[in-house]
């Protein structure tokens, strides 16, 4: 990695959770030494990208990243034209609904939509997410550039007693991705959350980010599964076609494929039978 890339790199750790960061936490945060973090840190500040709190002597992000944003959504508006699929997706399953961004090798949130049929439900309230541990990740992974693999395993942080702790456990949950056009997770970030994913293109031809839906997982069954899966197909090609993308044919076949063999009809008659 460059070393312009390590120094921007050191913005992917503020949040909201998370506003100002000190120069020792950003060691830790970012596994690296004092006096590296420091001059990285000093680049940022002159080009305006952070800025430190006279008080706390923490840092915190500057007024150039809201000028960047600004224009990036006025631009590229990605959030606005998600928005409308999220509704919809999360009307028609009954559950959360979620779009996210790749950057780099970082997930991050770009709008959520709750359902409001159920008084218990999924709050997405992170930031970023964890390329081994949510559906959201995984779907990057899987369906991403090919060092997203790498990025995963660098950092495989345990959530919870069923996040993928191994590079060959989350290779298991690419290849099911794959082969279903899906991603899954199962309480892997979050207890009691489940989780399916599918991938979103723009107008390069590649993989963009991830439309997600996010259930209580007591909730789920095989019939709510295919009910997802459908309706994620759908938003998928809303929102792909609003960002300037296609959906390639061989992942549309794939989703045929596995749309055919796990309709909700289906799934209703077996849980009759």
């Amino acid at each position: 990695m460059s070393s312009a890339a390590k120094t921007l790199e050191l913005l992917s750790h503020f949040s909201t959770d998370r506003p100002q960061i000190g120069l020792t936490d950003f060691c830790r945060l970012a596994a690296r030494d004092k006096a590296t973090t420091y001059r990285h840190l000093q680049a940022l500040e002159s080009a305006g990208f952070i800025e430190q709190d006279a008080e706390t002597k923490r840092y915190q992000l500057g007024p150039v990243v809201l000028q960047l944003a600004q224009v990036r959504e006025s631009t590229v508006p990605r959030k606005q034209s998600a928005e409308t699929a999220l509704a919809a997706l999360a009307k028609a399953t009954g559950e959360t609904a979620h779009a996210s961004v790749l950057s780099g090798t970082t997930m991050y949130t770009l709008a959520s939509c709750e359902s409001l049929e159920h008084s218990t439900r999924a709050i997405l309230d992170v930031q970023t997410l964890p390329l081994h541990a949510t559906a959201s990740g995984i779907c990057a992974v899987a369906f991403g550039p090919d060092d997203l693999k790498v990025a995963a395993t660098q950092n495989m942080e345990k959530f919870t007693s069923t996040t993928a702790s191994s590079a060959q456990e989350l290779s298991v949950a690419v290849d099911q991705a794959r082969t279903d056009g899906f991603a899954y997770s199962n309480s892997s970030f979050e207890d009691e959350i489940y989780s399916i994913s599918a991938p979103v293109f723009d107008l390069s031809g590649g993989y963009a980010g991830s439309v997600s839906v996010a259930c209580v997982a007591t909730r789920v069954t095989e019939v709510l599964k295919a009910t997802i899966r459908q309706q994620l197909a759908t938003a998928s090609v809303e929102i792909t076609r609003n960002w300037g993308g296609t959906v390639p044919i061989d992942l549309q076949k794939t989703w045929d494929r596995t749309l055919s063999l796990h309709t909700p009809l289906t799934q209703n008659m077996k849980a009759a039978s």
